[in-house]
């Protein structure tokens, strides 16, 4: 069975291409490489001993996106990672975001109505809780006004699904509200590579400790949690990508008779950005170099979810610890610099 992966050299793409080919699925990629580069498909190919079937162009075109799915029309299911990611970048460029995001969205859910595609896996975010009145968050908690335009076309992109599956019988989605994917493949083959200046902690970590970047800034410290700093639910990617592809066997198999249902992934527990900070330091046996600043726009104090609706519906469940992520995340770093 083939699937269409969009943003799959991406982070979370990428290691969700392997996941899809380890299990045996044919897997075909849709990237612009706007925050990516190529030699992840050599990378993939490494790992899996697959090169996943691959075009390059940009899904906020309508053209292109429609002649895709025509020429694919075979296609059982959509996972659709690309979109525009960073919470800060999105609240100094939100009708980039808006743009990118919804438009992105539409052409794929267009093309999916016109092909007969069935399935579609969309990346949700735990920012569509925005601060929650009660932790930890679970799928039934109140959506609240986002804090990020970010945090807010992801909760217009689910709004845009419900309508759509609503409307046209024959398309059925699973929304993947994930909290902070961080780590890498134990290969060290495929990781965490923003291109510029990382928006995201953990690559921020690494590129500080190898010497990329001059000083960590750890943004808050005056936050009402155990040392100041915000909490998120940091979940190794590794397991992530795994959850995915149960999302997409359970639909393929039409192991439920809903047409769209949300599950929260993440481990089901609360760290601190010094918490981070400590676990790499330790796996890594380098000392950071950081410092504590104010607060950035858009962030949420704490957060992380409650994750037994996942663990017993899907069946899946995030068993690597923050070491795991942190050292897997440095190993990837060291051999990235290797390679360079």
């Amino acid at each position: 069975m083939k699937i269409l992966v969009t943003g799959g050299t991406g982070f979370i793409g990428s290691h969700t291409v392997v996941e899809l080919q380890q299990k045996g699925f044919d897997v075909v990629v849709v990237d612009n490489f706007s925050n990516s580069n190529p030699e992840v498909l050599d990378n993939i190919e490494k790992i899996s001993g697959i090169r996943p079937e691959f075009e390059a162009f940009d899904l906020i075109d309508q053209t292109r996106t429609s002649a895709f799915f025509k020429k694919h029309y075979e296609l059982q299911g959509v996972i659709h990672f690309a979109a525009f990611k960073a919470v800060g970048e999105s609240v100094q460029k939100p009708l980039t975001y808006y743009r990118n995001n919804l438009q992105s969205l539409m052409n794929i859910l267009d093309g999916m109505r016109e092909n007969n595609i069935p399935n579609l896996v969309f990346s949700s975010s735990c920012t569509v809780y925005g601060q929650p009145d009660d932790l930890p968050v679970k799928e039934t908690s109140p959506i609240k006004k986002a804090w990020s335009p970010y945090g807010n076309t992801k909760q217009i992109s689910e709004d845009i699904i419900t309508d759509t599956i609503t409307a046209y019988v024959g398309i059925r989605a699973i929304a993947l509200r994930y909290f902070n994917p961080i780590g890498a493949h134990d290969s060290a083959l495929i990781g965490e590579l923003p291109l510029g200046v990382p928006n995201n902690l953990m690559p921020f970590i690494t590129q500080t400790a190898i010497g990329l970047r001059p000083q960590l800034s750890v943004f808050g410290s005056d936050y009402n949690t155990h040392d100041g700093t915000a909490i998120r639910d940091y979940i190794h990617v590794v397991d992530l990508a795994q959850a995915h592809v149960v999302a997409v066997e359970r639909m393929i198999g039409k192991i439920s008779e809903k047409s769209f249902e949300v599950f929260n992934l993440g481990t089901g527990n609360g760290l601190s950005v010094l918490d981070v900070i400590n676990s790499f330091e330790k796996t890594s046996g380098q000392k950071l170099n950081y410092i504590l600043v104010d607060r950035r726009p858009g962030d949420v104090e704490q957060v992380w979810a409650d994750t037994s609706f996942a663990n017993e519906v899907l069946g899946w469940k995030a068993v690597k610890t923050v070491d795991e992520m942190t050292s897997s995340a440095w190993n990837w770093e060291q051999a990235l610099s290797k390679r360079k």
